[in-house]
């Protein structure tokens, strides 16, 4: 805990724990009455439809990462050697958003005052244009198209990475850590998922088959988002814990 470590000063531990400015919806471990159950992950809607969110971001990363250079090499003739500059501009983008996403989603926070508009809304509207950059691969022909549009598409998708870890923190504090690992093992699924199923796909329908996958399970994770409600918690009833 903060306060047991010598490094962090009675001003910062003030400014941890301090609940000034929270929202109505917030939750932190000094409002927590107590923490919950692990199984609760399960029965909760919020915490279950966010990390299907997540999934659908690390199947895209995984798309990219295990199949664009075959993808390169195949349909427009790239040898390996080339592939060493044009496999890292699918990323260029998401360098830069994945380290602003936390911010523009505390800034629609602070504008908003909705936690709802300001974590799921957010993702919901990155992965939505996430999906229609992937839906517009097939229809280009030139391998600079392709690669600007994924970078464009792969730079969203990174956008809202922070807030799959943040609605879990809005919603259950005390258990940050438990349900962080549940939603990792989760999310973590896509990297197996993403290259076979797209090793198979490609085998019986060609590559733009792996392009209109990825935009079905950014499309799917979008409708998952959109029913994240952070902070929103059924409260413990004394047979157990409804959802």
């Amino acid at each position: 805990m903060p306060e047991d470590n010598p490094r962090v000063s009675p001003e910062e531990v003030a400014l941890i724990r301090s609940t000034d400015g929270m929202l109505a919806e917030e939750r932190s471990l000094a409002t927590e009455e107590e923490k919950v159950p692990w199984w609760y992950f399960f029965k909760s809607r919020t915490l279950v439809c966010n990390a299907l969110g997540y999934f659908a971001f690390q199947y895209v990363n995984f798309m990219i990462l295990t199949w664009t250079p075959k993808y390169l090499q195949d349909q427009f003739g790239f040898n390996l050697g080339s592939l060493w500059y044009l496999g890292m501009i699918p990323w260029i983008g998401s360098c830069f958003t994945v380290l602003f996403g936390g911010k523009i989603s505390d800034w629609l926070r602070r504008r908003t005052g909705s936690l709802w508009s300001a974590r799921s809304g957010f993702a919901a509207v990155s992965l939505l244009l996430t999906t229609l950059c992937f839906c517009l691969i097939p229809m280009v022909h030139s391998v600079w198209a392709v690669l600007l549009i994924m970078a464009i598409g792969n730079a969203l998708n990174s956008l809202p990475n922070a807030v799959y870890w943040i609605v879990i923190i809005d919603t259950a504090p005390s258990r940050a850590g438990t349900f962080g690992g549940i939603s990792h093992f989760i999310t973590n699924i896509a990297t197996i998922v993403a290259p076979t199923l797209t090793g198979f796909l490609v085998a019986l329908h060609g590559y733009n088959s792996m392009f209109i996958a990825t935009a079905v399970a950014t499309g799917i994770g979008m409708l998952a988002m959109v029913f994240v409600k952070p902070g929103v918690r059924t409260k413990r009833q004394p047979t157990g814990i409804s959802a």
